[in-house]
């Protein structure tokens, strides 16, 4: 579950909380010193959704390529039936 939070949920809503949370902290200044408050721009939202989905691709190619095992690290032996059990796959040297 925490795989699934840190490469896809985190990188897509990371640009657009800290955008959303920038304009309510500047809206909060702007109303205490008694100006208007600037609306929230909707192509913004957008640019920070289109980051947010860069900042996934790019750690997902990150992970692809710096984790797992080399191409030859072993013969693939499928799942099998033995004695009355399901034994399940894996690599063998």
């Amino acid at each position: 579950m925490s795989k699934i939070l840190l490469t896809y949920v985190l990188p897509l809503l990371l640009p657009t909380v800290l955008y959303l949370s920038y304009m309510w902290f500047r809206g909060k200044r702007s109303r205490a010193k008694g100006d208007e408050p600037l609306p929230i721009a909707s192509n913004s939202i957008f640019i920070s959704l289109i980051l947010g989905f860069i900042l996934m691709i790019s750690g997902l190619v990150y992970i692809a390529m710096t984790s797992g095992s080399p191409p030859d690290a072993g013969k693939y032996q499928s799942p099998r039936f033995e004695d009355g059990k399901i034994i399940p796959p894996t690599y063998t040297k």
